[in-house]
């Protein structure tokens, strides 16, 4: 098929086309953060219940966009799905952009969170099936430089446009308009993937013979030996993990005023300041996660994030160890975390459940971030150090999945081995290094 030859032979316009997903996931949390609880809350009288309601049902949206969206992209095809999210996702950004009551709000954070969670687990998929062997890991290591980028994008217009009120917050998410209509007729010049392709064909037209039942991608294959696994391992380790990354993203401003005694300000320019150690780190990463290195700079990764969430714990929180967690926490997630999460998710899953099981895993991962965001504030106040403490036992925790349970676990045909796997029964069996 020449629209498939002419992907293959241009792996990074697939990575950064299919990889804004993260941008565009990233730059709408951001924006509605700032718009919806800052620019229109004013003008549109929205309380502090409101507010959450709002932000919290863009939370659960997304949840539930990745479930259905996951699996419609392993039943129907990659390029499907990314194409009708994203037009979901722009007509949500035109209900927020022009809101003038709180209605259209709430129509326009559904909107959002069901197409950017339909997006990221079958864009993710294509960026893993289009990329030349070797280079796998690497290319979706890249989405998360996306995602970077989207949240300094956001923060960088709202501190040097200087409007204020309704005009403010139309202005950000115009700046989401503008990004979605671009990648999105920059996409309909990608063609389907074609591993997926061959997968679909060979399950359709070839039933009867295919003797191992993961290869038809049927959904309780995903809850049998040995996908169940994988989906248990990456699932835990990714809602684990997002709980303290979640706290610092959601709260960091409200730990730093109401626990530290900073500033609002002075929390954003230090955010600022870390985002490009995050992104350097994020570059170096991309040089090893195809090689059997990998497991090391996860390590490596993983401990950064016990020590930054162990100094409050200890210490109690205060400036210095809250710029900490805040420089720590950011360099190790280059390395750990999020990034890593994306890269298991394609090896550890066949062609046709890919999606599927990482819809599930992200859905599982932000339905637990938004219930526990509820009583963040609260326990925060009430319960300080006991907080930080079980911030520092889940970063550990995910540490122990990610080095002894995930190397463990047997990967796909044509993924690159970093370490050893088991078979389904969980018996450990050596590969190359």
């Amino acid at each position: 098929m020449p629209g498939t030859e002419t992907t293959a032979r241009n792996p990074w316009k697939t990575a950064s086309l299919a990889g804004m997903a993260s941008y565009l996931d990233a730059a709408a949390l951001v924006t509605s953060g700032i718009a919806i609880g800052g620019h229109y809350a004013g003008p549109l009288h929205l309380g502090a219940d409101a507010i959450g309601a709002l932000l919290g049902l863009q939370t659960l949206a997304f949840a539930v966009g990745a479930l259905c969206g996951g699996r419609l992209g392993d039943r129907f095809g990659r390029r499907k799905v990314f194409t009708l999210s994203l037009v979901l996702y722009t007509a949500g950004v035109l209900l927020l952009l022009a809101a003038a009551d709180p209605a259209l709000l709430y129509a326009g954070v559904v909107a959002t969170g069901l197409a950017i969670g339909a997006d990221l687990p079958v864009s993710l998929a294509l960026v893993n099936e289009e990329a030349p062997p070797g280079r796998k890991a690497t290319m979706v290591v890249f989405s998360g430089m996306l995602w970077l980028a989207g949240i300094v994008a956001v923060l960088v217009l709202s501190s040097f446009m200087g409007a204020q009120g309704m005009a403010g917050g139309r202005i950000l998410f115009a700046h989401l308009l503008v990004v979605a209509v671009a990648v999105l007729l920059l996409r309909l010049t990608l063609s389907e993937s074609a591993e997926w392709a061959a997968a679909r064909r060979a399950a359709d037209e070839h039933p009867a013979a295919r003797s191992a039942a993961l290869e038809r991608g049927r959904v309780r294959d995903l809850f049998r030996a040995p996908a169940r696994y994988a989906l248990l391992a990456t699932g835990l380790y990714y809602a684990v993990w997002n709980l303290g990354a979640n706290t610092l993203g959601q709260f960091g401003t409200f730990l730093w005023t109401a626990l530290a005694g900073g500033e609002v300000a002075q929390f954003s320019q230090l955010t600022l300041v870390g985002l490009p150690v995050g992104f350097v780190a994020g570059l170096l990463f991309m040089r090893v996660v195809d090689t059997p290195s990998r497991h090391v700079w996860f390590a490596a990764g993983s401990g950064l994030i016990i020590v930054a969430w162990a100094l409050p714990a200890l210490f109690g929180p205060s400036k210095v160890t809250l710029v900490a967690v805040m420089l720590l926490s950011g360099l190790g997630n280059s390395f750990a975390g999020e990034s890593v999460y994306k890269v298991w998710s394609q090896e550890l899953f066949p062609t046709l459940l890919r999606a599927t099981a990482q819809g599930v895993t992200m859905a599982f991962t932000r339905t637990v971030a938004g219930l526990v965001a509820l009583g963040t504030p609260a326990f925060a106040l009430g319960h300080t150090r006991l907080l930080f403490g079980v911030l520092f036992s889940l970063a550990l925790a995910a540490a122990v999945i990610g080095l002894i349970w995930v190397p463990r676990l047997p990967r796909t045909e044509g993924s690159e081995p970093t370490a050893p796997h088991a078979v389904a029964d969980g018996t450990p069996r050596p590969t190359a290094v």
